[in-house]
Order: C-alpha cells, then sequence, then structure tokens
C-alpha cells in the first residue's frame, strides 16, 4: 500500500484580508498555496499587489484597519487563524519567524544587538544568562558576524550587518518556516547576494522553509524552488522557478519577465506593461488583468477566471487554460 503524502509544512486555503476602508480593500483575495519542509518559494508582483499583506496575513502580523475576513492558515496542522495571541506568542520564533523588510525599522535603537537577541531567547524559554550569551554569539557567527558586535547598537553596522543581525535572530530557536518581507531591498547589488547566498546555505543546513517576499527577478531565479506570481491581490501563477521563468503561461507573467533585463544573451527592448493595477476598493469584473492583457478575449471582461493545472506549473488563473485541467 503506497505511502499516505506527507502533511505540507504551511498550507493556506481561500485566504482573504481587507483593510476595512469604506469601501474595503480586499488586499488578498482568497489565496491558497502550500509550502513543504525545506522549500525555498518566491513571491513576486507589481507594489500594491497584496504580496507583504499576504506575508503578514500568514504570520498573524496584521494590524487594523487590516483584519483575515476568510480562509485558513495550517501550519503544521494547526490554524493559526484562530488562535489566540497568547498562543501565538508561544510559536513565534520558535517554530516560525520573521525578517522584516527594514532592519533599521525593525532593530530596536536604543538596545545593543545582543541585548535584543538575549530578549528574544528569554521571551520563549529559561536560561542561564551564561548560555543565552553563547547562544546569542552562536547564532551572529552563522549569519557571518563576529560575536564583538554583540556589544554594538543597530546604527554601528552596515545595511548588510543589520539584515544578517536580523536574520540571526530569526534562526535562534531553529524554526521551520522563516518569513522573508523584501530582506534586500536596501541593500547593493553585492551585499543582495552575498545575504542570499548565505541564507541559502543556512537553509540547506538547518532545514527551514522560506517564503520570500521581493521586487529582484534575478534573486528568486537564482534560490527560490517555486515561484508565486500576484497580481490586483490574486495568485496569478504559481510553479517551479525554472519552468516559470522558461514558459511562463499566463499574460501578466510574461509581461513581468520581459519588463525584467537580463546581462546576458541578446539585447532587446524591454517591453513593460501598458496601464496600472485597477484599484482594488472597486476591481474590474471579469480577469483583473483584462484591461492591461494583449491576448483578452470575449469572457474575461465578464466572467472571473478559473485556476488550472498547466504541464508543470501548478496553477494559471487565465482564461486561454480553460480547457486544462481545474485544480478549483
Amino acid at each position: 500500500m503506497p505511502a499516505a503524502p506527507a502533511e505540507p509544512l504551511l498550507e493556506v486555503e481561500d485566504l482573504v484580508v481587507e483593510y476595512g476602508l469604506d469601501p474595503p480593500v480586499r488586499a488578498v483575495d482568497q489565496v491558497s498555496m502550500r509550502v513543504e519542509r525545506g522549500e525555498f518559494v518566491g513571491i513576486v508582483g507589481e507594489s500594491g499587489c497584496g504580496k507583504s499583506t499576504l506575508l503578514y496575513g500568514i504570520g498573524r502580523l496584521l494590524g487594523p484597519p487590516a483584519r483575515i475576513v476568510s480562509g485558513s492558515v495550517r501550519f503544521r496542522g494547526e490554524n493559526m487563524v484562530e488562535l489566540t495571541d497568547e498562543e501565538l506568542r508561544r510559536i513565534r520564533w520558535r517554530d516560525y519567524s520573521v525578517v522584516m523588510q527594514s532592519a533599521m525599522n525593525a532593530l530596536n535603537p536604543v538596545l545593543s544587538i545582543g541585548a535584543q537577541l538575549e530578549d528574544a531567547i528569554a521571551a520563549h524559554e529559561r536560561m542561564p544568562p551564561d548560555r543565552m550569551r553563547e547562544r546569542a554569539a552562536e547564532v551572529l557567527r552563522l549569519v557571518g558576524i563576529d560575536p564583538i558586535h554583540l556589544k554594538s547598537y543597530p546604527h554601528q553596522l552596515s545595511g548588510g550587518m543589520r539584515q544578517r543581525a536580523m536574520i540571526a535572530m530569526a534562526l535562534v530557536f531553529s524554526p521551520d518556516l522563516v518569513i522573508m518581507d523584501e530582506p534586500t531591498s536596501a541593500l547593493d547589488v553585492v551585499a543582495q547576494r552575498s545575504l542570499m547566498l548565505r541564507v541559502k546555505r543556512l537553509q540547506r543546513e538547518l532545514g527551514f522553509a522560506v517564503l520570500f517576499v521581493t521586487h529582484d527577478m534575478s534573486l528568486v531565479s537564482h534560490f527560490s524552488d517555486r515561484l508565486a506570481i500576484m497580481y490586483a491581490g490574486q495568485l496569478v501563477e504559481l510553479g517551479p522557478t525554472r519552468e516559470l521563468f522558461t514558459n511562463p503561461r499566463h499574460p501578466y507573467s510574461v509581461g513581468l519577465l520581459q519588463a525584467f533585463p537580463s546581462v546576458f544573451g541578446e539585447r532587446r527592448r524591454l517591453t513593460g506593461i501598458p496601464g496600472n493595477p485597477p484599484d482594488l476598493r472597486r476591481p474590474p469584473p471579469g480577469c483583473r488583468f483584462q484591461p492591461r492583457c494583449p491576448r483578452a478575449f470575449e469572457p474575461c471582461g465578464q466572467v472571473e477566471p478559473g485556476e488550472h493545472r498547466v504541464g508543470a506549473t501548478d496553477l494559471v488563473r487565465c482564461h486561454l487554460f480553460a480547457r486544462s485541467e481545474v485544480v478549483r
């Protein structure tokens, strides 16, 4: 008898997040995705498409006026949407952790790096002070920072070192999942590559999964196992990164990749995507990409497309593939 498939580490189903304005803005609209243990999943899309809101919804870090309206976020089989604040505090950092976009804003400017690491440890585990200092030094070494900087304050570190200090804090309990919201956005390209190589090496050594939001297509092309593309609050394509880069299915994915310059190969004109994303307070009927889509046809402006599986691609939300296998 074949073994039952392993349960995913993270399973998001029909997640809906709104900002309670008048009318409300549905920033994440019925998003479903899975993250397996040890997997690196990238999320890309235009500014305002809902990437960061999706991450904060998954991590239960949303504050007013944002709220989860419906859907579930199952982490290791437990629905985090139903957990109380106290229950969430027990699993944050220990079981899953978050690396924010700007380490300078996320780190406390009046506490040393060592004090902040020790605070994170003390919040979840009783440990003698000497052992806490040892553990703080261990995780700094993991991310390539000399433990002498335990006494340093955030403003005394470079941007790359601050981001590595944030990653050290995220790994202090060896969690199963690390959520990263554009951790390289403030770094130059050399520091970006150095940081991402270190994250990938740590991921292989420690076995944690990564959910990674970025605007940088080159980063996800090199480091992610699977790639999710969002548009106007919805997931429009999801699949293996190599497959998505070599054979994008959704017209938005095609446009996004054509707007991405490469330093290799033949020179080609960047085309971009005409028009603007829709107003999420009043999204258009049918497909949300239809007003900008070069391949739109009759159903696109009237009927919302379903989700289909096409070849190796896990999900494509587009009427062009209506005859393919229906995901849901």
